[in-house]
Protein backbone atom coordinates (compact mmCIF):
# COMPACT_ATOMS: atom_id res chain seq x y z
CA UNK A 1 0.00 0.00 0.00
CA UNK A 2 1.24 3.72 -0.72
CA UNK A 3 2.46 5.75 2.34
CA UNK A 4 2.04 9.35 3.02
CA UNK A 5 5.43 10.22 1.62
CA UNK A 6 4.39 9.21 -2.17
CA UNK A 7 1.01 10.47 -1.93
CA UNK A 8 2.68 13.77 -0.93
CA UNK A 9 5.12 13.64 -3.63
CA UNK A 10 2.39 12.80 -6.24
CA UNK A 11 0.08 15.78 -5.25
CA UNK A 12 2.79 18.11 -5.00
CA UNK A 13 2.14 18.94 -1.40
CA UNK A 14 4.00 18.44 1.82
CA UNK A 15 3.83 15.44 4.45
CA UNK A 16 2.20 17.21 6.86
CA UNK A 17 -0.60 18.20 4.57
CA UNK A 18 -1.30 15.15 3.36
CA UNK A 19 -1.54 14.53 7.20
CA UNK A 20 -3.98 16.70 7.93
CA UNK A 21 -6.29 16.05 5.12
CA UNK A 22 -6.51 12.40 6.40
CA UNK A 23 -7.64 14.10 9.89
CA UNK A 24 -9.68 16.19 8.68
CA UNK A 25 -7.93 18.70 10.25
CA UNK A 26 -8.84 22.43 9.27
CA UNK A 27 -7.51 25.21 7.44
CA UNK A 28 -6.28 23.07 4.52
CA UNK A 29 -7.56 24.16 0.97
CA UNK A 30 -9.77 22.90 -1.15
CA UNK A 31 -7.15 22.78 -3.97
CA UNK A 32 -4.76 20.89 -1.76
CA UNK A 33 -7.56 18.27 -0.61
CA UNK A 34 -8.30 17.64 -3.96
CA UNK A 35 -4.62 17.11 -5.19
CA UNK A 36 -4.58 14.67 -1.92
CA UNK A 37 -7.59 12.67 -2.67
CA UNK A 38 -6.65 12.36 -6.57
CA UNK A 39 -3.28 11.47 -5.64
CA UNK A 40 -4.85 8.49 -3.09
CA UNK A 41 -7.53 7.27 -5.85
CA UNK A 42 -4.34 6.77 -8.28
CA UNK A 43 -1.46 5.19 -5.98
CA UNK A 44 -5.65 2.97 -3.93
CA UNK A 45 -4.51 4.16 -0.96
CA UNK A 46 -6.98 2.57 1.46
CA UNK A 47 -8.15 4.29 4.69
CA UNK A 48 -10.24 1.03 5.85
CA UNK A 49 -7.79 0.52 9.14
CA UNK A 50 -7.45 3.65 9.90
CA UNK A 51 -10.99 4.07 10.18
CA UNK A 52 -11.09 1.25 12.58
CA UNK A 53 -8.35 2.10 14.47
CA UNK A 54 -9.91 5.45 15.36
CA UNK A 55 -12.78 4.00 16.21
CA UNK A 56 -11.28 2.00 18.88
CA UNK A 57 -8.87 5.06 20.01
CA UNK A 58 -5.78 2.88 19.78
CA UNK A 59 -4.02 1.04 16.83
CA UNK A 60 -2.31 -1.30 18.48
CA UNK A 61 0.81 -0.76 16.70
CA UNK A 62 4.34 0.83 18.01
CA UNK A 63 6.37 3.09 15.94
CA UNK A 64 10.70 2.21 16.17
CA UNK A 65 12.53 4.90 14.46
CA UNK A 66 16.30 3.64 13.43
CA UNK A 67 18.72 4.49 11.06
CA UNK A 68 19.45 1.53 9.78
CA UNK A 69 18.53 -2.30 10.11
CA UNK A 70 21.37 -3.88 9.46
CA UNK A 71 23.83 -2.90 12.73
CA UNK A 72 23.16 -5.49 15.47
CA UNK A 73 23.06 -2.45 18.07
CA UNK A 74 19.80 -1.59 16.69
CA UNK A 75 18.56 -4.96 15.94
CA UNK A 76 19.23 -5.96 19.48
CA UNK A 77 16.61 -2.61 20.91
CA UNK A 78 14.04 -4.03 17.96
CA UNK A 79 14.37 -7.12 19.54
CA UNK A 80 14.00 -6.66 22.52
CA UNK A 81 11.08 -4.16 21.86
CA UNK A 82 9.31 -7.01 19.69
CA UNK A 83 9.59 -9.22 22.40
CA UNK A 84 7.93 -7.35 24.83
CA UNK A 85 5.60 -5.81 22.79
CA UNK A 86 4.67 -9.54 21.77
CA UNK A 87 3.62 -10.12 25.27
CA UNK A 88 1.24 -6.59 25.15
CA UNK A 89 -0.20 -7.48 22.33
CA UNK A 90 1.32 -4.81 20.24
CA UNK A 91 2.55 -4.96 16.73
CA UNK A 92 5.77 -2.84 15.92
CA UNK A 93 6.11 -0.62 12.34
CA UNK A 94 9.74 -0.21 12.04
CA UNK A 95 11.45 3.26 10.46
CA UNK A 96 14.14 3.06 9.03
CA UNK A 97 15.55 6.32 8.21
CA UNK A 98 19.62 6.56 7.60
CA UNK A 99 19.29 9.90 9.99
CA UNK A 100 17.14 11.25 7.24
CA UNK A 101 14.53 13.89 9.12
CA UNK A 102 12.51 13.84 6.31
CA UNK A 103 11.72 10.09 6.98
CA UNK A 104 12.12 10.82 11.14
CA UNK A 105 9.25 13.30 10.29
CA UNK A 106 7.19 10.72 8.29
CA UNK A 107 6.65 8.47 11.38
CA UNK A 108 5.83 11.47 13.74
CA UNK A 109 3.24 12.87 10.98
CA UNK A 110 1.76 9.12 11.35
CA UNK A 111 1.93 9.69 15.18
CA UNK A 112 -0.50 12.63 14.62
CA UNK A 113 -2.83 11.09 12.80
CA UNK A 114 -3.23 8.08 15.44
CA UNK A 115 -1.62 5.61 13.07
CA UNK A 116 0.10 4.83 16.34
CA UNK A 117 0.04 4.46 19.76
CA UNK A 118 3.49 5.37 20.14
CA UNK A 119 7.08 6.18 19.10
CA UNK A 120 10.47 4.51 19.95
CA UNK A 121 13.37 6.42 19.08
CA UNK A 122 16.44 4.09 19.19
CA UNK A 123 18.70 7.27 17.74
CA UNK A 124 17.56 10.07 15.61
CA UNK A 125 18.92 13.06 13.80
CA UNK A 126 15.42 15.41 14.08
CA UNK A 127 15.78 18.08 16.78
CA UNK A 128 14.15 17.78 19.92
CA UNK A 129 12.36 21.15 19.33
CA UNK A 130 10.68 19.35 16.31
CA UNK A 131 9.95 16.48 18.01
CA UNK A 132 8.62 18.68 20.98
CA UNK A 133 5.44 19.85 18.34
CA UNK A 134 4.11 16.42 18.26
CA UNK A 135 4.45 15.47 22.10
CA UNK A 136 0.82 16.01 22.25
CA UNK A 137 -0.37 13.62 20.03
CA UNK A 138 1.44 10.54 22.19
CA UNK A 139 4.07 9.19 24.10
CA UNK A 140 7.82 9.28 22.35
CA UNK A 141 10.41 7.63 23.71
CA UNK A 142 13.69 8.36 23.29
CA UNK A 143 17.18 5.26 23.87
CA UNK A 144 19.50 7.77 24.06
CA UNK A 145 21.45 9.83 27.38
CA UNK A 146 19.23 12.85 27.03
CA UNK A 147 19.28 15.81 29.43
CA UNK A 148 16.02 17.13 29.24
CA UNK A 149 12.78 16.51 30.70
CA UNK A 150 9.82 16.29 28.07
CA UNK A 151 10.12 12.94 27.21
CA UNK A 152 11.13 9.37 28.69
CA UNK A 153 14.62 8.29 27.85
CA UNK A 154 16.13 4.85 28.62
CA UNK A 155 20.45 4.73 28.41
CA UNK A 156 23.35 3.85 30.06
CA UNK A 157 25.37 7.19 31.06
CA UNK A 158 27.68 7.33 28.18
CA UNK A 159 30.10 9.57 28.84
CA UNK A 160 30.35 8.17 32.82
CA UNK A 161 31.09 4.48 30.46
CA UNK A 162 33.16 6.49 28.48
CA UNK A 163 35.77 7.78 31.14
CA UNK A 164 35.53 4.46 32.76
CA UNK A 165 36.62 2.54 29.32
CA UNK A 166 39.65 5.24 29.48
CA UNK A 167 40.84 4.86 33.17
CA UNK A 168 41.10 1.08 32.61
CA UNK A 169 43.18 1.67 29.70
CA UNK A 170 45.21 4.23 31.31
CA UNK A 171 45.28 1.60 34.30
CA UNK A 172 46.70 -0.51 31.66
CA UNK A 173 49.77 1.85 31.31
CA UNK A 174 48.18 3.65 28.19
CA UNK A 175 48.01 7.16 27.70
CA UNK A 176 48.02 7.40 24.36
CA UNK A 177 44.72 6.83 23.63
CA UNK A 178 42.76 7.26 20.40
CA UNK A 179 39.09 6.88 19.89
CA UNK A 180 36.06 6.53 17.41
CA UNK A 181 32.84 7.47 17.52
CA UNK A 182 29.47 6.55 15.24
CA UNK A 183 29.28 10.17 14.27
CA UNK A 184 30.09 13.08 15.73
CA UNK A 185 26.88 15.21 16.30
CA UNK A 186 24.59 12.47 18.05
CA UNK A 187 24.20 12.63 22.07
CA UNK A 188 24.88 9.97 23.00
CA UNK A 189 28.31 10.80 21.09
CA UNK A 190 28.59 14.17 22.04
CA UNK A 191 28.99 12.80 25.97
CA UNK A 192 31.36 10.64 24.71
CA UNK A 193 33.79 13.22 22.78
CA UNK A 194 33.10 15.28 25.98
CA UNK A 195 34.42 12.12 28.52
CA UNK A 196 37.09 11.50 26.11
CA UNK A 197 38.73 15.61 26.06
CA UNK A 198 38.14 15.98 29.88
CA UNK A 199 40.45 12.79 30.39
CA UNK A 200 42.84 13.48 28.13
CA UNK A 201 43.05 17.11 29.51
CA UNK A 202 43.27 15.20 33.19
CA UNK A 203 46.33 13.35 32.17
CA UNK A 204 48.25 15.73 30.32
CA UNK A 205 47.59 14.32 27.00
CA UNK A 206 47.30 16.62 24.03
CA UNK A 207 44.20 16.58 22.25
CA UNK A 208 45.09 15.01 18.60
CA UNK A 209 42.32 15.43 16.18
CA UNK A 210 44.20 12.43 13.67
CA UNK A 211 43.21 10.54 16.73
CA UNK A 212 39.74 10.79 16.32
CA UNK A 213 37.70 8.33 13.67
CA UNK A 214 33.92 9.56 12.98
CA UNK A 215 31.25 8.04 11.49
CA UNK A 216 32.77 4.35 11.99
CA UNK A 217 30.11 1.74 12.32
CA UNK A 218 31.05 -1.59 10.51
CA UNK A 219 33.64 -3.77 9.95
CA UNK A 220 34.96 -2.22 7.25
CA UNK A 221 34.86 1.10 8.97
CA UNK A 222 37.16 -0.40 11.64
CA UNK A 223 39.15 -1.99 8.50
CA UNK A 224 39.70 1.85 7.16
CA UNK A 225 40.87 2.51 10.82
CA UNK A 226 43.83 0.56 10.71
CA UNK A 227 44.79 1.28 7.58
CA UNK A 228 45.02 4.77 8.51
CA UNK A 229 46.86 4.07 12.15
CA UNK A 230 49.55 2.28 9.68
CA UNK A 231 49.96 5.79 8.41
CA UNK A 232 50.29 7.94 11.63
CA UNK A 233 53.92 9.28 12.30
CA UNK A 234 52.63 9.94 15.69
CA UNK A 235 50.62 6.48 16.68
CA UNK A 236 48.52 5.73 20.16
CA UNK A 237 49.40 2.70 21.70
CA UNK A 238 45.67 2.03 22.35
CA UNK A 239 42.47 2.34 20.72
CA UNK A 240 38.50 2.64 22.75
CA UNK A 241 35.95 1.97 20.17
CA UNK A 242 32.48 2.63 20.36
CA UNK A 243 30.90 -0.97 19.02
CA UNK A 244 32.16 -4.29 18.84
CA UNK A 245 31.59 -4.55 14.44
CA UNK A 246 34.25 -1.44 14.27
CA UNK A 247 36.36 -3.60 16.57
CA UNK A 248 35.86 -6.77 15.04
CA UNK A 249 37.40 -4.68 11.47
CA UNK A 250 40.49 -2.75 13.35
CA UNK A 251 41.42 -6.31 14.50
CA UNK A 252 40.90 -8.02 11.80
CA UNK A 253 43.18 -4.82 9.81
CA UNK A 254 45.81 -5.19 13.11
CA UNK A 255 46.33 -9.06 12.03
CA UNK A 256 47.30 -8.06 8.47
CA UNK A 257 49.33 -5.25 9.49
CA UNK A 258 50.78 -7.86 11.58
CA UNK A 259 50.58 -6.03 15.01
CA UNK A 260 50.23 -7.91 17.73
CA UNK A 261 47.06 -7.22 20.23
CA UNK A 262 47.60 -5.59 22.71
CA UNK A 263 51.47 -5.33 22.88
CA UNK A 264 51.18 -3.28 19.78
CA UNK A 265 47.94 -1.91 19.92
CA UNK A 266 45.15 -2.13 22.60
CA UNK A 267 41.50 -2.65 21.89
CA UNK A 268 38.41 -1.40 23.74
CA UNK A 269 35.02 -1.67 22.58
CA UNK A 270 31.68 -1.00 23.51
CA UNK A 271 27.97 -3.72 23.38
CA UNK A 272 29.35 -7.34 23.81
CA UNK A 273 27.83 -8.37 20.77
CA UNK A 274 28.66 -12.14 19.69
CA UNK A 275 31.00 -11.18 17.66
CA UNK A 276 33.02 -9.38 20.27
CA UNK A 277 33.20 -13.00 22.48
CA UNK A 278 34.05 -14.50 19.01
CA UNK A 279 36.93 -12.64 18.42
CA UNK A 280 38.29 -12.54 22.23
CA UNK A 281 37.53 -8.76 21.99
CA UNK A 282 37.59 -6.83 25.48
CA UNK A 283 34.06 -5.01 25.69
CA UNK A 284 32.03 -2.93 28.00
CA UNK A 285 28.73 -5.01 28.17
CA UNK A 286 25.46 -2.28 27.40
CA UNK A 287 22.29 -4.04 28.04
CA UNK A 288 20.63 -3.70 24.61
CA UNK A 289 17.61 -5.63 24.70
CA UNK A 290 16.63 -4.54 27.86
CA UNK A 291 16.50 -1.06 26.51
CA UNK A 292 14.04 -1.97 23.49
CA UNK A 293 11.88 -3.73 26.25
CA UNK A 294 12.17 -0.82 28.50
CA UNK A 295 10.95 1.15 25.80
CA UNK A 296 7.56 -0.51 25.46
CA UNK A 297 7.11 -0.85 29.00
CA UNK A 298 7.35 3.06 29.61
CA UNK A 299 5.46 4.10 26.65
CA UNK A 300 2.66 1.40 27.93
CA UNK A 301 2.75 3.21 31.07
CA UNK A 302 2.32 6.37 29.42
CA UNK A 303 -0.48 5.47 27.72
CA UNK A 304 -2.30 4.28 30.74
CA UNK A 305 -2.03 7.35 32.26
CA UNK A 306 -0.71 5.84 35.05
CA UNK A 307 2.34 8.07 35.63
CA UNK A 308 4.15 5.69 37.32
CA UNK A 309 7.48 5.20 35.35
CA UNK A 310 10.66 7.47 35.49
CA UNK A 311 11.11 9.63 32.89
CA UNK A 312 14.81 9.21 32.57
CA UNK A 313 16.06 5.72 32.86
CA UNK A 314 19.79 5.19 33.61
CA UNK A 315 21.22 1.73 33.10
CA UNK A 316 24.41 -0.13 33.79
CA UNK A 317 27.48 -1.25 31.87
CA UNK A 318 30.03 -3.69 32.75
CA UNK A 319 33.57 -4.32 31.90
CA UNK A 320 33.98 -7.86 30.04
CA UNK A 321 37.89 -8.52 29.96
CA UNK A 322 39.44 -10.66 27.37
CA UNK A 323 42.29 -10.53 25.26
CA UNK A 324 42.65 -7.59 23.25
CA UNK A 325 43.45 -5.00 26.32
Amino acid sequence: MANIREIAKLAGVSITTVSRVLNDHPYVSEEKKSAVYKAMEELNYNRNIKAIQLSKGVSNMIGVVLPTIEHPYFGNIVQGIAEEAMKHHYQIVLFQTNYETSKELEALELLRGNLMDGLVFCSRAISLDIIKEYKEHGPIILCEDADQEEFPSISIPHEQAFQFGLEYLISKGHTRIAYSLGRKEGTNSTKRRKAYEHKMREINQPLREEWFFNQCLSIKDGQQIGRKYKDLHEKPTAILVSNDQVAAGLLIEASELRLKTPEDIAILSFDNQPISEAMHISTIEIPIKEMGRLAVTTMINFNDQTNSTDKKITLSFRLVERSTV
